[in-house]
């Protein structure tokens, strides 16, 4: 089953309780590299309010959404990177949603034109959302320092300096996602891709997630209490994920486990469909674009060859579904070794 770890001590000081927590975090990391985390400060997740304030996204009507979409879903408009990208059928995966990137909470300062992985975000104007902007700089934020916090005990663990990655993550590209999950239908998912039907626990099922492991560091998930959400453990069983109030899902993506020597563990993942709409919001805690990933001390520096986050991040995120067809939007800053 999937660990529910009470994580409060990672926000107190050092001691047994904290070192306690490490250890727990550690444990599921090397095994199944999912967790339910618990004990978590009151303004550093969002609630029920909270949720249904940034999920207001998607009642705005569709000319709105339109002025969000990303380049790829309408060519006039100027993001590439960031915004909404719309439902796109016959996927195996269903879904709407929009990425919000770190000037949502830090300002212009984190943007640079000549990058799309730091493009301004595309926001819905405030009159059209009131209350809306500042919900979602709060959750980035809240988010961003549960994130830390997780890092900081993912350094402990390693042996590290607790502050070994802040550096890293410094204003980074972190992602804030908000994601729309509608009911899928007979008669649309007759037309999806066959790889939408599977078996668990002796019945067919449909997805409305493909299985996929996530490319970066550290994932955050919040979730609405519709369940769906599995994990594949080591035997190769889907577990569920449960959606609990007050809690976070977790997980670990592959270049933590590339950049930890394999001790932390990259974990296959997917949405299984119900006869109800689902929304989450997931928080992708993401290096800086020039963040040069290399061994960490101790472990062989030959390992792998080392290499600029942004450089890997976009080789991976363009051949996802909603970022398809935009690899050559963005040129490499330096020739890497594709992680393997």
């Amino acid at each position: 089953m999937v660990p529910t770890i009470d994580v409060a001590a990672l926000f107190g000081p050092a001691g047994a309780a904290r070192a306690a927590a490490d250890r727990a975090i550690a444990a599921a990391a090397a095994d199944i590299g999912f967790l339910t985390i618990c004990g978590l400060p009151a303004h550093a997740l969002p609630g029920p309010e909270a949720r249904a304030t940034l999920l207001g996204i998607f009642t705005l009507e569709e000319a709105a959404l339109r002025a969000l979409w990303r380049r790829k879903f309408a060519p006039g408009n100027p993001n590439v990177y960031r915004g909404f990208f719309p439902l796109q059928p016959g996927n195996v995966t269903a879904k709407e949603g929009i990425d919000l990137g770190a000037d949502l909470a830090y300002g212009p300062g984190v943007v640079s034109a000549d990058d799309p992985l730091r493009e301004p975000t595309p926001m819905p104007p405030e009159a059209a959302l009131p209350g809306w902007r500042a919900a979602a700089a709060r959750c980035y934020l809240g988010l961003e320092r549960v994130s830390r916090a997780l890092m900081q005990s993912v350094a402990r663990s390693q042996r590290l300096e607790e502050h070994h990655f802040d550096g890293a993550f410094h204003h980074g590209l972190s992602t804030l996602r908000l994601l729309h999950y509608p009911a899928r239908r007979l008669a649309e998912l007759e037309r999806a891709d066959p790889a939408v039907w599977v078996e668990h626990q002796g019945e067919r099922r449909f997805l409305t997630g493909a299985a996929h492991t996530d490319s970066g560091f550290l994932t955050l998930l919040a979730q609405d209490g519709v369940p769906g959400l599995q994990a594949r453990s080591r035997e190769g069983t889907w577990l569920d994920v449960p959606a609990l109030e007050g809690a976070l899902a977790v997980n670990f993506g592959q270049v933590l486990e590339r950049w930890s020597g394999g001790r932390i563990r990259a974990t296959e993942h997917r949405v299984i469909g119900s006869p109800r709409e689902r929304f989450s919001i997931p928080f992708f805690y993401e290096a800086r674009a020039d963040a040069e990933i290399r061994p960490l001390p101790g472990d062989d520096p030959e390992s792998f060859e080392p290499f600029l986050y942004g450089d890997y991040l976009w080789e991976r995120i363009t051949a996802f579904v909603e970022f398809r067809g935009m690899e050559r939007q963005r040129p490499a800053r330096r020739t890497i070794a594709a992680l393997r």
